[in-house]
């Protein structure tokens, strides 16, 4: 029996890289990871697929930058707190195009605290994610939501393992570069072939030449199939490859990634939102961090963030830091909150518009 857990020695090494580092369309991942960890590739193949056997690994795929795809929000929704539970349950289970579904509280009664439960939603372009969310409402019986498009993305990366030993403070010597969010199109030969690209890899599929299975199922060569990957990922539509680690439920031995995961608020000048965001997303603890517009039901908060970690106060230590990072950059903050997560679940968004569309006649 191979070691599974993700603070084994050998397998946080690999997974040090294999989380968030592998950038792009690699057309040899595992050989990528191998050269990059230390890490022969026979072990990493083989350990990674025990990760993903014991779900300490959730998934493997090739990520998308699906903004770009599809048209999409981190939505807050209001619903009765005798709904919540079931409201939680459906959005997870039969909306495939909600992705990290998670209620939150804060510390005290404050701005937007009567909003309880937060989703990711995207809505393959052509359809309107108004609509979209006003059918979610009536499904799960909310009584209001606030729909936070992200207009830049300035983080966006989930290495757990490796954000175990950052200290609060630590950051990039400059700040974070703004990805704007732009609609791209594709035609059906890149769509077939996006689809084939970001399915999840099962156990018997991490091998080397991972992708020759995944052209012939798109129906195209291999040679095609790396074309188009490449292309796309220039285009900067594809994500990352990477390894995602259930990081809210223990592992079959109990052990915990991460315990708490919280999203920072805050509010700064319009007009300054590209500066603020580039500071906050400076800071290495961070696995996300946005331009968003909650407008005045979260005090107009425009910059969110999140970050996980084991301890609540040791959090709490790296918000204070970048509190104390805007402070001395003159970037004035007018509010600030922390909106902490407890019952989650994450699967990844769908994005065809087929999918979308038999989702529909099925609702």
């Amino acid at each position: 029996m191979l070691p599974v857990e993700h603070n084994d020695p050998i397998n946080a090494q690999i997974l040090a890289i294999s989380e968030d580092k592998i950038e792009g369309f690699v057309r040899e991942p595992f050989e990528e990871i191998a050269r990059r960890s230390g890490v022969d590739v026979d072990t990493v193949m083989a350990r990674i697929a025990a990760m993903l056997r014991a779900k300490t690994v959730r998934r493997v795929r090739q990520t998308l930058l699906a903004t770009n795809l599809a048209d999409g929000a981190l939505v807050a929704w209001k619903v009765p707190e005798e709904k919540i539970d079931s409201a939680f349950d459906w959005m997870f289970q039969q909306d495939p195009f909600s992705g990290h579904v998670v209620v939150r509280s804060t510390d005290t009664v404050t701005a937007g605290s009567e909003y309880k439960l937060w989703t990711t939603v995207k809505v393959p372009h052509g359809f309107s994610l108004e609509k979209h969310c006003e059918l979610l409402a009536k499904k799960i019986g909310a009584q209001k939501f606030r729909i936070m498009p992200a207009k830049g993305i300035f983080t966006l990366g989930v290495g757990h393992v490796r954000r175990k030993t950052v200290e609060p403070g630590e950051k990039s010597d400059q700040s974070a570069k703004m990805i704007k969010v732009e609609a791209a199109n594709l035609d059906d030969r890149e769509w077939d072939i996006l689809l084939a690209l970001k399915r999840e890899f099962s156990p018997e599929e991490i091998r080397l030449n991972p992708w020759a299975s995944r052209a012939a199922e798109a129906n195209v060569t291999l040679e095609e199939f790396f074309r188009v990957a490449e292309d796309l990922s220039a285009r900067k539509i594809i994500g990352r490859f990477s390894t995602f680690l259930e990081h809210v439920k223990p592992s079959q031995a109990g052990v915990r990634v991460t315990r708490f995961n919280a999203l920072f608020h805050y509010a700064v000048p319009p007009g300054r939102e590209i500066e603020a965001g580039g500071e906050v997303g400076r800071h290495h603890i961070l696995t996300h961090c946005y331009w968003r517009e909650g407008g005045p039901e979260f005090n107009n908060v425009n910059i969110m963030a999140v970050a996980h970690g084991t301890e609540k106060p040791r959090l709490l230590e790296h918000k204070a830091a970048i509190d104390r990072h805007l402070a001395s950059c003159g970037i004035p903050v007018s509010y600030t909150n922390v909106f902490w997560g407890g019952r989650s679940e994450i699967k990844p968004s769908e994005i065809s518009p087929k999918v979308y569309r038999d989702w529909l006649a099925r609702i």
